[in-house]
């Protein structure tokens, strides 16, 4: 039997192999001083060029320099903007390690990592922080960028004050009936992990455990995935890299460094791009983007209609979850379908689509590729033997691509395995193939853990979220399938003695706890949970009570509008009992859903809404309206 090829492309593949150790921040300084007055950062009428980003940061850095050290973990709670690109800057000169957590967070959340963590400091509008940060020492940071679409109104450094009760968090913990989400003491300074020596970002991932993981990333594994993403994008002087990924998630440090160390511009996205295909598609065009980084489920719709006309788009990196298509004969950008986790650098592999549409031979699904170079990946069984050629097996990925680890020494040592010769290799979880042809196909998970619009979501940081409120007993968060291959979330919850929560309060209290795609759609009240023959929650019977809700059917007379609607939401969201009465997010919506709601409302009425329109109205009935009235003015008088 063959056994299956450790598939390797060495540091030395391609051009990229000469200049693998060149630090990330190296190279921004030689494009300061290469190119001074080239645009780094252009978003909208507003533009920074490299001179200004660098001395920006300079100030910024010197602000810092007397309470930020080298491996200092510092959160930076800003939106993609010329801020956030001079932070990282400034971060990286002082030697911190950059720990991105979005521009709303989410303040119980934030807590939780602080406590978790010892983060010197918090970057962002205080409004955004926790109260402990809010109270400590504030220092303004006036030379930041204030100008464009996301920036933030006021930016200080926020250093958190003394706390009231150290053993607050390990309490409430012991008090919920679970000491594993109880901080750990280090004996580090603040109490608690610091990122490991070396390290140059760290990143959240969701945690089985209800804390999230941080992942802890070395500069070398930065270079290396950005000298393969420019010689694969020629990305370079006078073009345009997006600046599109939430911030939140790693992939937004592959956009950010790729511009800053190829002498490109970086091009900031409006939030509402990030909520409407069409919409990308036309700032893509005026921002004059010429290489982007994208998730998979937000450009997906793009890739089956009429590619949109005057892009000067080249390449589009995809990734995030699972590509359903190929993209269509009229696509004029090169499609790279990317797989990668966090604990890998970002991408791991990649296959790489050409224009011009799929070939006759091609798949029904596009594969996850080959590795990047740098990554090393082999298809185990349990046991972390090789499995044959086209057998089904736990990918586990090696090579110089890997991260330090988790800043939990444990969760380290569980998932970072050594094989030959102590070479270390991380066991993803998921469930792959490789084709007869050499690449790559991805199959699913092997765990519980599921992907929602792209983000790896542990059910039981979800379910952790939910018990932190004391009118809830305990709760099981499923996973659902609905159309298209859309994921949903959800609750199943079981109340406190004596306790009445509703959904909607329940969705308002875990919202502070996780990222908005870790939110369920729906919360089901449950007087205790079935059991399977071990005794164990019977998840399947969970999701099936889910999917069993009647809908009820649309009241006599609605109109066109709030049939097409309500029809649509319920699909999107999986949500047969949702009604005109309610709004959209409160009904579980998300950007990901906004973005397929507006696409199903100009296929089947022929009405093109804005993202930022839609979430506008009080409910699903006020949209219907807009799609009624829109409709109605653009029918001639005599066809009504």
């Amino acid at each position: 039997m063959t056994q299956t090829r450790i598939q390797t492309l060495s540091t030395e593949a391609g051009a990229a192999g000469g200049d693998r150790q060149r630090a990330v921040l190296d190279r921004f300084e030689e494009w300061v001083a290469a190119a001074p007055h080239a645009p780094a950062v252009v978003d909208g009428p507003h533009g920074w060029s490299y001179t200004e980003v660098s001395e920006a940061a300079d100030r910024m850095a010197g602000t810092l320099r007397d309470r930020v050290a080298p491996g200092d973990l510092v959160g930076v709670c800003l939106d993609r903007s010329a801020a956030l690109v001079v932070t990282a800057v400034a971060l990286a000169r002082l030697g911190a390690v950059y720990l991105p957590l979005g521009p709303r967070p989410g303040r119980r959340r934030t807590e939780a990592v602080a406590e978790d963590l010892d983060v010197v400091c918090l970057i962002g509008d205080p409004e955004v922080l926790p109260e402990r940060y809010r109270g400590g020492e504030l220092t303004e940071l006036t030379s930041l960028p204030a100008q464009g679409a996301n920036a933030a109104g006021t930016v200080v450094a926020a250093f958190a004050g003394p706390e009231e009760d150290a053993g607050r968090a390990a309490e409430d913990a012991v008090r919920m009936g679970d000491a594993r989400r109880a901080p750990h003491d280090t004996g580090q300074k603040g109490g608690g992990r610091r990122a490991p020596e070396g390290a140059f970002y760290a990143v959240l991932t969701s945690g089985s455990t209800g804390r999230p993981k941080t992942v802890a990333v070395a500069e070398p594994s930065l270079a290396g995935l950005l000298d393969w993403y420019r010689t694969t994008t020629g990305l370079g002087p006078g073009e345009r890299q997006s600046l599109l990924i939430g911030v939140a998630f790693d992939p937004h440090l592959l956009e950010l460094w790729a511009g800053l160390t190829s002498g490109a511009a970086l091009a900031p996205a409006p939030d509402e791009v990030r909520w409407d295909p069409a919409v990308l598609a036309d700032w893509w065009r005026d921002a004059a983007v010429t290489v982007s980084v994208a998730a998979t489920p937000m450009v997906e719709p793009l890739l089956e209609r009429p590619w949109p006309r005057g892009l000067a788009l080249r390449h589009l990196v995809a990734g995030g979850d699972r590509m359903r298509r190929h993209p269509g004969p009229e696509v004029t950008a090169t499609v790279h379908n990317a797989y990668g986790p966090a604990e890998a650098t970002v991408v791991t592999t990649v296959h790489s689509m050409p224009p011009g549409g799929p070939t006759a031979e091609a798949p029904d699904t596009p594969p996850i590729g080959r590795p990047v170079p740098g990554a090393e990946v082999i298809v185990t069984d349990a046991d972390g033997r090789p499995v044959a050629d086209g057998a089904e097996g736990e990918l586990r990925i090696g090579g110089t691509c890997l991260a330090l680890g988790y800043l939990d020494p444990e969760l380290t040592a569980a998932r970072f395995t050594r094989r030959e010769g102590g070479r270390r290799w991380y066991r993803t979880g998921d469930r792959v193939r490789v084709r007869a042809d050499g690449l790559l196909e991805f199959l699913g998970r092997l765990d519980d853990q599921v992907k929602v619009g792209g983000v790896r979501i542990e059910p039981a940081e979800v379910e952790a979220a939910f018990e932190h409120d004391p009118a809830v007993l305990g709760a099981v968060v499923t996973a659902v399938r609905g159309p298209g291959g859309l994921v949903r979330l959800a609750a199943h919850v079981r109340p406190a003695a004596g306790a009445e929560p509703t959904a909607a309060a329940l969705l308002d209290g875990v919202r502070e706890w996780l990222p908005e795609q870790a939110v369920p759609a729906t919360v089901h009240l449950v007087d205790a949970f079935p059991l399977d023959a071990n005794g164990k929650v019977d998840r399947t019977a969970l999701a099936r009570h889910a999917d069993g809700v009647t809908a009820a059917e649309p009241a006599p007379g609605a109109t066109f509008g709030e049939r097409l609607v309500l029809r649509a939401v319920r699909e999107l969201l999986g949500r047969p009992d949702a009604a005109l009465e309610e709004g959209f997010t409160a009904a579980g919506g998300t950007s990901l859903a906004a973005a397929r709601l507006l696409v199903v409302i100009e296929r089947e009425a022929g009405v093109r809404l804005r993202a930022s329109v839609l979430l506008r109205q009080p409910d699903l009935r006020a949209v219907a309206a807009l799609v009624d009235g829109q409709r109605a003015a653009a029918t001639p008088a005599g066809a009504r």
